[in-house]
């Protein structure tokens, strides 16, 4: 449940979108999610948070293009470095993009009226209590399918969204109905 007067703000985690996507067989299409939260309510901020791994002169930051596209079409992007290690022969990656994450929404909780996560991590469970007890709704945005949401987490929203109910309004086109259209 939105309303339309609520100061909204929508924080994604974006490894996490990615996922729930990939499970539920489609892609989203950024522009469309930012103007479905603007008809939600009186949208004040949208992040994309994601972690990126450094890189060496003259490699090429494979995210640079999709963070750049993202500044520029309204998202707020917080981009966190990925330690990389190897542990018996296998390569690994660590990154704190649910800190980052769960410091915006803490601040936000100063603001806002109801804050959006698009996460899958039980770890957050604490802090949308915290956020809940300043007065602010939350709203987890994820979906069931393929264990993609934390039930701790679901249980303790105000609301679940479930990303394939969203389908409609947040899928981008097939490249080949984006050609016939230009």
């Amino acid at each position: 449940m939105f309303y339309s007067d609520e100061k909204l703000t929508v924080l994604v985690d974006g490894k996490s979108l990615y996922s729930a996507s990939r499970a539920l067989g489609f892609d989203i299409d950024f522009k469309r999610l930012r103007a479905e939260f603007l008809r939600r309510g009186k949208l004040k901020s949208i992040s994309y948070y994601v972690a990126v791994e450094d890189v060496q002169d003259g490699e090429h930051d494979a995210m640079r293009p999709m963070i750049d596209w993202m500044a520029y079409n309204g998202y707020q992007t917080v981009s966190v470095r990925s330690k990389t290690y190897t542990v018996g022969g296998e390569r690994r990656s660590k990154d704190n993009v649910l800190m980052e994450l769960a410091v915006k929404a803490i601040e936000a909780a100063n603001w806002a009226d109801h804050i959006v996560l698009f996460p899958v991590n039980n770890d957050l469970t604490p802090v949308v209590r915290y956020i809940q007890s300043k007065g602010v709704r939350v709203s987890i945005a994820s979906t069931l399918e393929a264990n993609q949401v934390a039930d701790e987490l679901r249980r303790q929203a105000d609301n679940f969204i479930e990303i394939r109910d969203l389908r409609d309004v947040i899928q981008r086109e097939p490249r080949e109905a984006r050609a016939l259209a230009s």
